[in-house]
C-alpha cells in the first residue's frame, strides 16, 4: 500500500468541533403501522471494528480491514489513531491502516472521553512501544465499566501501571518486553480479555487468560491477530492461551457481521408482523436471540448458511429474559426485546445483570403507552394492545434502537431525539428501514453535525 492518510470527511467534523449531544436537536420521525418486506444487508460488527482498529497498532506494517461499518464510533476511533501518528485511508467498507510510525504514546483526552472503546489502545501500544498513556474512557452512561481488570492484567504481564489526574500511565521497565503470565479475570470482561490478549501477543513466553470472555468479537480479534502471525488458541472458550512472538506482519482481514444489528432487524420483523430476510449473518452468534423469538411465537428460518428470515406469529406471548455474558442473552439486545414484549400478550420479566443503568428507556417506552414497572434491576412488562406515537429521547445506543422499533409498530408519528446515540452503532439504519417499506425521515437541526445519509464516514484525504 502507498503511504496515505485519512481524515474525517465534511460529514464528521474534527473532534474539536464535534457538537455536544445537547447542541444537536436533530430528530427522527417515524410513522408506524407500515408492513415491512424485503431483505436487509447487515453491516460489519461495530464491536469488532473498534478493537481490530486498535489491534492494528501491533503491526509495524500495513493492515487492510474489510466490512468496516460507517459509524460515529468508528470515525472517532480513526481520529484517535490519527492523533497517534497512524496513517489511515478508507475506500467504501475497506479501511487501510499503517501504524509503522507511531508518533506519540499518549492519546488526547478530548477524543478518548467520547469513546470508551478507545481504551483498547493501551494493550497494543504497551506491547509495541513499551509505554502507553491513555485517559480514562467515556462512552454511554449505561453503568460502571471500570478498567480495574485491564490494569491488574497489565501489571501481571510485568508493566508498571498507575493512574494520575485521570490518565492511566503504563510502561515496561528498562524498555524490555512484557512477560507472559497466568491471569484470572474476576468477571469475563470483553474489554479486559481483548486488551490483555493484544498485549500478550508480543510478550515473552506464554500467557493464559482464565475466565475469559467468549463473545464472537473476541474470536474475531484472535483471528485477526493470528492472521498477523500471533499464536493464540482457545478464543471462544473461557481459557485463552497466547504464546508471544517477536513481531507481527501485514495482513488483510474481513470483519464478522454485526450480530446486534441482525438481532435488531429480527425484532423489527417481529414487532411489525413482517417477514424480513437478513444477510450476511452467522446464525450461531444469534442462538439466544433466536430462542427468545421462538419462545414468543415467531419463527426464524435459516434460508442459507449466512441468511435468516424472520416469520412473526399471528400474536406473540410473554417471555422472561435475563441478560448474561455470551453465550447467554446479550445485554445489547435487552432494550430491543423490551420494545417487542410491550406488545406481547401477558407479563414478561426482564432482568438486567450486566449494566446497572440499562433500564433508562423504560420511561420513554411508557410515554408511548407501554406498561412497564421497574424494581431494582428487574423490569415487569405487561403487554398492551397498542403503542402510540410520541416525542421521546434516546438515552443510550441500544435504547435508541428500542425506540425506533417501538415507533415502527406504534399508531401515528413518533419523534426521536438523541440521535447521536443511534449514529454510534447503526450503519445507515434509516436507509435500510426505508428500503423495506418503513416511513422514516430525519430532520437535521445542525447540518454540520451529520450528513444527509446520517452516517459519518472516513474519507480519503492527505494531511499536510
Amino acid at each position: 500500500m502507498e503511504d496515505r492518510t485519512i481524515t474525517p470527511s465534511i460529514s464528521l467534523p474534527s473532534s474539536s468541533s464535534l457538537p455536544a449531544p445537547e447542541e444537536d436537536k436533530s430528530v427522527l420521525q417515524i410513522w408506524g403501522g407500515s408492513s415491512l418486506q424485503g431483505q436487509v444487508k447487515i453491516s460489519g460488527a461495530k464491536n469488532s471494528a473498534l478493537v481490530l482498529m486498535a489491534g492494528a497498532l501491533l503491526c509495524p506494517d500495513d493492515c487492510r480491514l474489510h466490512n468496516v461499518p460507517s459509524l460515529m464510533d468508528v470515525a472517532r476511533m480513526g481520529e484517535i489513531l490519527l492523533s497517534l501518528g497512524v496513517k489511515l485511508e478508507r475506500h467504501g467498507d475497506t479501511l487501510e491502516i499503517n501504524a509503522s510510525h507511531i508518533g506519540q504514546s499518549k492519546a488526547p483526552y478530548e477524543l478518548v472521553s467520547q469513546l470508551r472503546a478507545s481504551f483498547f489502545i493501551i494493550g497494543p501500544m504497551l506491547a509495541r512501544l513499551g509505554v502507553a498513556r491513555v485517559p480514562l474512557p467515556g462512552g454511554c452512561a449505561i453503568g460502571a465499566r471500570p478498567v480495574d481488570l485491564h490494569v491488574q492484567g497489565l501489571r501481571a504481564l510485568g508493566a508498571d501501571v498507575h493512574i494520575e489526574h485521570g490518565t492511566v500511565h503504563a510502561y515496561v521497565r528498562n524498555g524490555k518486553r512484557l512477560k507472559g503470565a497466568k491471569i484470572y479475570l474476576d468477571c469475563p470482561s470483553v474489554g479486559a480479555t481483548e486488551t490483555l490478549m493484544m498485549a500478550a501477543t508480543l510478550a515473552e513466553g506464554e500467557t493464559v487468560i482464565d475466565n475469559a470472555a467468549q463473545e464472537p468479537e473476541v474470536i474475531d480479534l484472535a483471528n485477526f491477530c493470528r492472521a498477523m502471525g500471533a499464536r493464540i488458541r482457545g478464543a471462544g472458550t473461557n481459557t485463552i492461551v497466547i504464546s508471544g512472538v517477536p513481531s507481527l506482519h501485514t495482513t488483510e482481514y474481513t470483519l464478522i457481521p454485526d450480530r446486534i444489528e441482525a438481532g435488531t432487524f429480527l425484532v423489527a420483523g417481529a414487532i411489525t408482523h413482517s417477514e424480513l430476510s437478513l444477510y450476511p449473518v452467522i446464525p450461531d452468534h444469534l442462538t439466544a436471540v433466536i430462542a427468545k423469538l421462538q419462545a414468543i411465537g415467531a419463527q426464524v428460518i435459516t434460508e442459507a448458511p449466512s441468511r435468516l428470515r424472520i416469520v412473526p406469529g399471528r400474536y406473540h406471548t410473554a417471555t422472561d429474559i435475563e441478560t448474561l455474558p455470551y453465550p447467554g442473552f446479550p445485554t445489547d439486545m435487552q432494550a430491543q426485546f423490551m420494545a417487542l414484549l410491550t406488545l406481547s400478550e401477558g407479563d414478561s420479566v426482564i432482568t438486567e445483570t450486566v449494566f446497572e443503568n440499562r433500564l433508562r428507556h423504560v420511561a420513554e417506552l411508557n410515554r408511548m403507552g407501554a406498561d412497564i414497572r421497574v424494581k431494582g434491576n428487574h423490569a415487569i412488562v405487561r403487554g398492551v394492545p397498542k403503542l402510540s406515537g410520541a416525542p421521546v429521547v434516546a438515552t443510550d445506543l441500544r435504547a435508541s434502537a428500542a425506540l425506533v422499533l417501538a415507533a415502527l409498530a406504534a399508531d401515528g408519528m413518533t419523534t426521536i431525539q438523541g440521535l447521536h446515540h443511534l449514529d454510534r452503532g447503526y450503519d445507515n439504519l434509516e436507509l435500510k428501514l426505508k428500503q423495506v417499506g418503513a416511513r422514516v425521515n430525519r430532520i437535521i437541526d445542525n447540518p454540520d453535525a451529520a450528513s444527509d445519509a446520517s452516517t459519518p464516514t472516513l474519507s480519503p484525504s492527505t494531511l499536510h
